[in-house]
């Protein structure tokens, strides 16, 4: 699987990552929502908020003079089977770095005998 690295860099920030998870909670929200619950102003949530949109995690509909923001569900399972690939890549890598380790020491081992 090809690694998004504009998606990782949207969701490495956790002010977005906790973003996404009032979303997630609430169902949706807009930049005032959810500046009252955050310690960032509403301009720089409305920031966040247009990353989180060019990355496609979340999807704003008009809600009179505000906008309305949803996580979308594709994107976001688009972005846990990125990261669960990541992880077993990762985990295969410490798995050959333990092997090899092991061998190394087994042979300093065998010297000492």
């Amino acid at each position: 699987m090809i690694v998004d690295d504009d998606l990782w860099s949207a969701i490495g920030d956790p002010t977005r990552r906790r973003m996404l998870d009032l979303l997630l909670a609430d169902g949706a929200g807009t930049a005032t929502t959810l500046s009252a619950r955050l310690p960032v102003t509403r301009q720089a949530i409305a920031k966040h908020l247009a990353v989180l949109d060019r990355v496609g995690l979340v999807r704003a509909t008009s809600a009179g003079r505000e906008r309305r923001y949803r996580v979308d569900d594709a994107q976001l399972a688009r972005a846990v089977a990125q990261l669960s690939s990541v992880g077993s890549a990762w985990d295969a890598r410490l798995r050959r770095i333990t092997r090899i380790a092991e061998s190394i020491q087994r042979n300093i081992d065998n010297e000492k005998e």
